[in-house]
């Protein structure tokens, strides 16, 4: 019998657990200015408010920089992927600030880069970001990108939080004079 209970329990280890989305497309773009194309994280999966936070990106072979990067031979761009990093982690910072509309994160710095496997369509990304030093205008992060369980990407990185200044005037915003 106890064999039989042995048996059992490692099967319920074996399972795959069900990854919980936190946050969606729709909740990240109420945090995020970012939007199609470059809205680089597609979900949150793991969230500890100013410490870190998981999120997923799902590459796919009709992103618009894969036509030119490389053509016959996709692969995502290190900015991007850095980028990406940036994103999830300003889901993190930008979570603290209940004026976030009225705020804009920026890159202060990008430190030890390190591009360790290609990211091609297909691929799914899970980025880490842990905060290594926060304060309200500026934060430091280290970040990282798995695929399939190995390091693609790494990156320490620091955002500063700026005032959002007065957009200007779109072409569609701006009155023509109407001619005859």
């Amino acid at each position: 019998m106890s064999d039989t209970s042995s048996e059992t329990q490692q099967s319920q280890k074996a399972e795959p657990q069900a990854t919980k989305i936190l946050m969606d497309t729709q909740q990240i773009m109420a945090i995020l200015p970012h939007r199609y194309p470059f809205l680089l994280v597609d979900r949150i999966i793991e969230f500890e408010s100013k410490k870190r936070i998981v999120g997923i990106k799902n590459v796919t072979a009709n992103e618009p920089q894969f036509t030119g990067h490389f053509p016959n031979y996709p692969i995502m761009p290190g900015v991007l992927t850095i980028e990406a990093m940036a994103q999830t982690g300003g889901v993190l910072l930008l979570s603290e600030f209940p004026d976030r509309e009225d705020r804009l994160m920026v890159f202060a710095g990008i430190e030890e880069a390190r591009f360790r496997k290609p990211i091609v369509p297909g691929d799914q990304i899970r980025i880490e970001v842990e905060v290594i030093n926060w304060r309200p205008k500026i934060s430091k992060m280290k970040g990282r990108c798995m695929v399939d369980g190995q390091v693609a990407a790494e990156a320490i990185i620091t955002c500063a939080l700026l005032p959002k200044t007065p957009k200007a005037a779109t072409p569609a915003e701006i009155s023509t004079p109407q001619i005859g």
